[in-house]
């Protein structure tokens, strides 16, 4: 069973209902969402309100919300939303205070934090692989931190495939296998990736304009575009370029 359980909004002020992000659809109706396996995937367009979500929950949790766990303080440029004042989440048995945050936008921020941290105390590299994480590629830093720092806990994820190529998402899907099929650890994932969305016994929650539903990988709109394209791109050049002929 996960370790978060439900998430769900209570007592919304009336008058916030015209503001953002309440507006946003599948944040509008209200948030009740059960959890019930380790892996849960968030997905669906830009503004859809996955990352608004996941921000929401990983305050909760009292994690840093530019990025990072419970003991990482610093702070850069406030992005979170004021959803977090009204999400409420259930735990399995106990609440879980384990784990991290990955925004992708902002991981250059998190990775200059670890080498302020190193400067006034050498040796906080160590915990990241022994490298600084600016001295890596951005897909060496991501799995530098999957590899070193992902043991047990609740694992929020805002687009990792962000700095992933196909080959090291797969590599990435072996870290989550090991840890959640153990039970170590439970993942909420907000991606655009098809190849993460296609991981085994995986939940799927597709945000749109009609709220939040269940899905599968199959019918997603970036499974399904993705494999068109790849089938015959050809087709939507013709369509694309058009205006340019």
């Amino acid at each position: 069973m996960p370790f978060l359980s439900r998430i769900q909004t209570k007592d919304i002020p009336p008058h916030l209902s015209q503001n953002y992000p309440f507006t946003i659809p599948s944040i509008a109706q209200g948030l009740d969402i059960d959890l019930h396996s380790n892996v849960t995937f968030l997905v669906g367009e830009n503004g859809s309100g996955k990352s608004t979500i996941l921000e929401a929950v990983a305050d909760q949790c009292g994690f840093n919300p530019s990025g990072g766990n419970r003991n990482h303080q610093y702070n850069f440029h406030r992005t979170e939303s004021d959803l977090s004042n009204f999400v409420r989440l259930s735990w399995n048995p106990v609440k879980v205070t384990q784990g991290f945050f990955l925004r992708a936008e902002t991981f250059f921020n998190f990775a200059t934090y670890i080498d302020r941290l190193e400067e006034g105390s050498p040796g906080a590299v160590d915990a990241y692989g022994g490298k600084s994480l600016h001295h890596q590629s951005h897909g060496e830093s991501f799995l530098a931190l999957f590899n070193n720092r992902f043991h047990k806990g609740i694992y929020l994820l805002d687009e990792p495939e962000a700095a992933l190529s196909p080959q090291r998402q797969l590599t990435f899907l072996t870290i989550v296998h090991k840890l959640e099929s153990s039970g170590l650890a439970q993942f909420i994932i907000a991606t655009h990736s098809p190849m993460l969305l296609t991981y085994p016994g995986a939940t799927l929650l597709s945000l749109d304009e009609e709220g939040i539903s269940e899905t599968n990988y199959q019918d997603t709109e970036h499974f399904q575009l993705t494999r068109r394209f790849l089938e015959a791109p050809e087709a939507y050049y013709r369509f694309l370029f058009a205006e340019d002929e």
